[in-house]
């Protein structure tokens, strides 16, 4: 099951602003705390774990998106790549009634400072899109 955690009551203001988000909640998926175990931590893998350095990088804005344009590729510390998705809170809004979001964690693709593949995501992507192509025609050649 995914763990979450609400932003805690007694802090001020009740939800984190993330470019036109208002994060109120995280949501570490299982994919997510999986991939944080294979290629970013290995001592600290609880969700517990997960969800309090997320709240400290997103306190301290340590967040930043990777492509300008793009909301679902995230970066911490300039060097962490991850992929989070957000929907609106079922049950809360901000003071003037407008909705909260929970950034629900998808995956950690890694850290750009150890797989260099990471540094250019479309050019990666791209890659690993043709060489799976590629893989596809050679296997349709041997079958037939």
């Amino acid at each position: 099951m995914d763990k979450q955690t609400e932003f805690s009551e007694d802090h001020e203001p009740s939800h984190i602003l993330l470019r036109d988000k208002k994060v109120v909640d995280i949501i570490i998926t299982n994919h997510a705390r999986e991939r944080w175990t294979a290629r970013v931590e290995n001592e600290k893998t609880g969700h517990s774990d997960i969800l309090q350095f997320m709240w400290e990088c997103l306190k301290e804005s340590r967040i930043v998106s990777y492509y300008r344009n793009e909301q679902d590729v995230y970066t911490i510390d300039d060097d962490l790549v991850f992929v989070a998705e957000f929907s609106e809170s079922d049950s809360e809004t901000d003071v003037n009634g407008e909705p909260l979001h929970k950034m629900i964690v998808v995956t950690f693709l890694g850290r750009m400072s150890e797989t260099m593949e990471l540094r250019d995501l479309k050019k990666y992507y791209s890659w690993l899109r043709h060489s799976r192509r590629m893989t596809l025609i050679k296997t349709n050649r041997k079958k037939r």
